[in-house]
């Protein structure tokens, strides 16, 4: 397998799906809603939330990505409002995303906050209807648990939660506190990926467990190697400004820990979860294993 063509070939799967189900202006008078969020939804990334939706469903028996191609959409919409969020100036005031101009930057504070709502509304817009339209009841019941999952990732008990101790975020912060924004605002909602494609495929208990807990491992791995990508690497490599949280005066696991013992904790944290992948001894979990290596390394 070519692992990064394969990931191409997702990547564009995904951006097709994004046009598809992304709403459509039907009037001049708010026309510039839609052009904001559409070129935040689609100013690239990794789209790794979906990615990892999928192959948690393909891993679980699921065959058939029309199952859950609105859920796939949704999760990258609520990551999308997530940055527009992220980078107000009253979070960490950014100026570029991606390699773009941040949403606030480019249509002015006001749009930006309501791009980022209308994001996150069309979200749960996508899921409700998938359920509706569902004519498997069995599937149906999935849905609305994946749906469950889903919002509970993004709301105050996490996401949301996540981010309101990050912006009181300060260098007297501890490392239990640090360690409650990372699981809550990074890993929650990659956590919520993969345990909803798990249940999506009508995963046993034990299976939904196990991508918690791989989606756990992933999901802090993932964000202290962006506060390590945050010191070691360029504005031009990233996409985005390096030095933010220097500049914000947050305290991190780099500024705690220091960035050797960081780089080791990203890899244990990446074998404990490639550890846990392997117990699935699924053909389908190939894919998964290069992607999470492929993590660890990445340069943005």
């Amino acid at each position: 397998m070519d692992f990064i063509l394969e990931l191409d070939k997702k990547r564009q799967r995904i951006d097709q799906a994004l046009l598809k189900y992304m709403p459509k202006c039907m009037s001049s008078y708010d026309k510039i809603i839609y052009e904001a969020m559409e070129y935040s939804l689609m100013a690239g990334g990794k789209r790794l939330r979906p990615i990892l939706m999928l192959q948690a469903f393909e891993i679980c028996g699921g065959n058939n990505i029309s199952d859950i191609e609105a859920f796939m959409v949704s999760m990258e919409m609520i990551h999308t409002y997530s940055l527009i969020h992220d980078d107000l100036p009253a979070m960490d005031n950014d100026d570029y995303r991606r390699g773009k101009l941040t949403c606030h930057k480019k249509y002015g504070e006001d749009i930006g906050i309501l791009a980022g709502d209308g994001l996150l509304n069309t979200a749960y817009e996508i899921m409700i209807k998938s359920c509706l339209e569902e004519q498997n009841n069995t599937m149906v019941q999935q849905k609305l648990k994946a749906l469950e999952q889903i919002g509970n990732a993004a709301g105050v008990s996490g996401m949301i939660g996540g981010q309101v101790v990050d912006v009181l975020n300060n260098a007297e912060m501890n490392l239990d506190m640090i360690n409650y924004i990372n699981i809550h605002k990074t890993s929650a909602i990659i956590e919520a990926s993969l345990i909803s494609g798990a249940i999506l495929a009508n995963a046993n208990i034990d299976e939904v467990e196990r991508f918690r807990k791989i989606g756990r491992c992933l999901g802090i791995a993932f964000q202290i190697q962006d506060d390590i990508l945050d010191i070691v690497s360029t504005t031009e490599e990233l996409g985005k400004q390096v030095g933010s949280d220097s500049k914000n005066g947050k305290a991190t696991y780099v500024a705690l820990k220091g960035l050797q013992e960081s780089k080791l904790i990203v890899d244990e944290l990446i074998s404990n979860a490639l550890d846990k992948l392997q117990k699935f001894n699924s053909s389908k979990a190939i894919f998964l294993d290069e992607l999470i290596l492929h993590l660890k390394d990445r340069k943005k």
